[in-house]
């Protein structure tokens, strides 16, 4: 199983971002897939998740500035982020989740909000 995420990079508040992961060796659609992100410090949290059925959830902090999206025939998952603040900085990680399973996750992409 492989998640290569890819699009991260530095960016100066208020600018935007799109975050992209494809998915190998897995059957794609059973997957609810993710984002979340982490500093340095803290533990790893919830971005946003999209189900097979396109049903989403976001973090509160980033509600309004973010839209997951999923394409099942690419097996690809995307995180447009638009309005970045230097709080949005951390690597970010793919995940693909399934009840009853261990997540897989992706091995993260830096994202830097810095002007």
């Amino acid at each position: 199983v492989q998640l290569v995420e890819s699009g991260g990079g530095l960016v100066q508040p208020g600018e935007s971002l799109r975050l992209s992961c494809e998915a190998s060796g897995i059957i794609f659609s059973f997957f609810i897939m993710g984002w979340y992100r982490q500093v340095p410090g803290n533990e790893r949290e919830l971005v946003a998740t999209v189900t097979n059925e396109g049903d989403t959830n976001y973090a509160d902090s980033v509600k309004g500035r973010a839209t997951i999206s999923r394409d099942n025939t690419k097996k690809t998952v995307s995180l447009q982020m638009n309005n970045l603040r230097p709080d949005d900085t951390a690597v970010y990680y793919c995940c693909a989740d399934r009840t009853y399973r261990e997540p897989y996750w992706g091995e993260g992409i830096q994202v830097t909000v810095s002007s």
